[in-house]
């Protein structure tokens, strides 16, 4: 090969080494930039961990604080406010959510370089109108609870009754108030509807009257069936000695004489309610059927008429299932009347 060959070959080769050497130092120049600034960041981050380790901890510890505190609430307020448990019950959540709170703000501080609460709450938008009504919700019931806890219309294991549910009150929250159903189940109504609207406290007090109505027929002696059902309620141990049970007629009906029966228990739940009403009314059927007392139920009694008949619409003639009535008896010879004919054209002239 001659050797201005060999040289032009030389030369091609020293400049794509020099182009290729010129492409890796752009490249490496290029992407320096997002080298320095990812190692920036970790190393920043490492800088930080054990700021974040203080953080963390300090959050940690005041949550401990927190439960300690409603430990000590508990322990201290719950034997001396046996009728106050729910202004135990506010103390120690409020207490709690406190704490955790400030715990929260100084782990903030702590993990995060200038930062400051004035940050926190321009951040979450808690001035701004948009969030405020975002939070309507939250807040009414959170002030509808604080406000069922401190003023006790009902207390945690009280049957009440609120907008067709019924139950047992379970816990009473910040947010809701849980029910158990006597089937079992769990219903959770926010406490701005137990605020705002009527609820029935069936334990309030620890008297409950029960009642309930009884049909007795006409033919029987009203007298003689209020004093058996006054023995029977006598008889009964579910029923408080104490007040006196009432029998009264409060309606006659269309087949019965209805009798209401009301009498007292000493404990107004739901269990004894079912129970004291199974007691009473089995006793009360059972011994004024010994008795002879009739209990009727409601009956109809159907007539049929032959519509066909030359005496059709004459009830004087037409007697099936009729009663007789006094003086209301037809002659032989009077001739059956013609209810066809108006009294208007009538040939008999019409009195002065």
């Amino acid at each position: 090969m001659p050797i201005d060959s060999i040289q032009d070959v030389s030369n091609a080769a020293k400049s794509a080494v020099s182009q290729t050497a010129g492409a890796v130092s752009n490249t490496a120049t290029k992407y320096s930039d997002v080298y320095t600034t990812v190692n920036d960041m970790v190393q920043a981050f490492w800088g930080r961990v054990p700021y974040l380790i203080i953080s963390v901890s300090i959050f940690i510890l005041f949550w401990l604080f927190a439960k300690l505190f409603k430990l000590v609430v508990r322990k201290t307020l719950g034997v001396r406010a046996q009728r106050k448990q729910n202004l135990v019950l506010v103390l120690s959540r409020l207490g709690g959510g406190l704490l955790m709170f400030v715990g929260f703000l100084i782990a903030m501080v702590v993990a995060i370089p200038g930062f400051t609460p004035g940050q926190l709450v321009g951040a979450l938008g808690i001035s701004s109108v948009a969030i405020g009504f975002a939070f309507k919700d939250i807040f009414q019931n959170f002030l509808s609870g604080v406000i069922i806890l401190l003023s006790e219309p009902f207390r945690i294991g009280d049957q009440i009754v609120s907008g067709g549910f019924e139950g047992t009150v379970e816990d009473i929250q910040i947010r809701a108030t849980y029910i158990k159903t006597y089937d079992g189940r769990r219903i959770v109504i926010p406490n701005a509807q137990l605020f705002t609207n009527p609820v029935q406290v069936n334990t309030a007090f620890e008297l409950r009257r029960i009642q309930a109505d009884i049909g007795i027929g006409y033919g029987d002696d009203i007298e003689h069936a209020r004093h058996v059902m006054l023995e029977v309620l006598e008889q009964c141990d579910s029923v408080y000695r104490n007040a006196a049970p009432t029998v009264v007629v409060v309606e006659l009906a269309d087949s019965v004489i209805m009798i209401r029966v009301r009498w007292w228990i000493d404990t107004g739940t739901q269990m004894n309610v079912v129970s004291s009403t199974d007691q009473v009314l089995t006793a009360i059927k059972n011994r004024l059927t010994e008795e002879g007392i009739d209990l009727p139920f409601p009956t109809q009694q159907i007539l049929f008429h032959n519509q066909t008949e030359s005496g059709d619409g004459d009830r004087q003639q037409q007697r099936e299932g009729w009663p007789v009535r006094r003086n209301e008896h037809t002659p032989a010879s009077t001739p059956p009347r013609n209810y066809s004919q108006d009294p208007s054209e009538s040939a008999q002239p019409e009195r002065d």
